[in-house]
């Protein structure tokens, strides 16, 4: 089990190592609120990171994600202005998240193109048409009844995180014990298998693409009721991040293989690097130079491993 997992364990080692020297000597990085802050603020990472681990894994890729999040999150913005009701506008932003995945996933699916090409357009497209849309203007002055869902700060915090962990518990369930979790490992390992043995990759493929946009959207309103205001440029780099998570945490990215506990393992490791540096007193300005190191280090381990494997 370590050796088939040797990426998630080193992972969830990495991390517990950074914890304990916090715990040693900066162990105010463990007070509560600042806890809270963080892991609300990782919450809706981790709900795109599920939903990029899923493309990853069927052997595809969507660097689209954050330009679908900002979209999703100034229409959630304008139908709450709006005074529609707050399960209502949960319905219409997950279906507005749907609708870019179905997009990317037709394209995809349907006409055969490289996702890499296609996500990338619509990366460009997506975000520039918002930009021209609200010319930078914030969706601003957002009702009490929606911030924090009406709940104040510790009752809304902990449906953040109750959420994203139903997210997680219930996807990761489904990959391992239902058939279409398993179709998606199938069809990433070798479509042309899996096509053979009765299972329809292209329909697998748009789904997870579909899936993939309903669950950025659920991240988008995970986000944005911790604000008062919408920024159009919000989700700005989750793509990155999102992925990032996933192949730190052992989703492999020729696909066919990873975990989504690996992924939470992946996404508390990068998020926990700026502020620990924070805490570290060290300069805030390595954080990105840490984060490519360890995803580096991620994948150069792995590549590694199956070498030795193979000898």
């Amino acid at each position: 089990m370590l050796k088939r997992h040797f990426r998630e364990w080193a992972v969830a080692a990495t991390l517990g190592a950074l914890l304990l020297l916090l715990a040693l000597r900066a162990p105010a990085f463990f007070q509560r609120a600042q806890l809270l802050s963080m892991l609300s603020g990782a919450a809706p990472v981790l709900v795109a990171t599920c939903g990029a681990a899923l493309v990853i894994i069927s052997r595809q890729i969507d660097i689209s994600i954050g330009s679908q999040f900002a979209w999703c999150s100034v229409l959630l913005g304008l139908v709450i202005h709006a005074s529609w009701p707050l399960p209502l506008a949960l319905l219409a932003t997950v279906t507005a998240g749907a609708l870019f995945g179905a997009f990317n996933g037709l394209m995809v699916a349907g006409f055969g193109l490289p996702s890499i090409v296609v996500t990338l357009a619509t990366m460009v497209t997506w975000r520039q048409g918002l930009g021209w849309w609200r010319e930078g203007e914030f969706v601003r002055d957002l009702p009490d009844r929606f911030q924090w869902f009406g709940l104040g700060q510790a009752g809304g915090e902990a449906l953040i995180l109750g959420s994203a962990a139903v997210v997680l518990v219930g996807m990761a369930l489904a990959m391992k014990h239902l058939g279409l979790g398993r179709w998606v490992y199938a069809v990433g390992s070798d479509a042309e298998a899996a096509r053979l043995s009765g299972i329809p990759p292209r329909w697998v493929t748009f789904g997870v693409f579909v899936l993939n946009g309903a669950l950025t959207g659920l991240a988008a309103l995970l986000n944005a009721v911790r604000f008062t205001d919408v920024d159009p440029k919000t989700g700005t780099g989750l793509e990155l991040q999102a992925i990032a998570a996933a192949v730190v945490g052992g989703v492999a990215i020729a696909g066919g293989r990873g975990n989504l506990w690996g992924a939470l393992a992946g996404v508390l490791l990068l998020v926990c690097v700026g502020p620990a540096l924070v805490f570290l007193h060290l300069p805030p300005q390595w954080e990105k130079a840490l984060q490519g190191a360890i995803i580096l280090l991620a994948v150069a381990a792995d590549g590694w491993r199956r070498a030795k494997g193979k000898d």
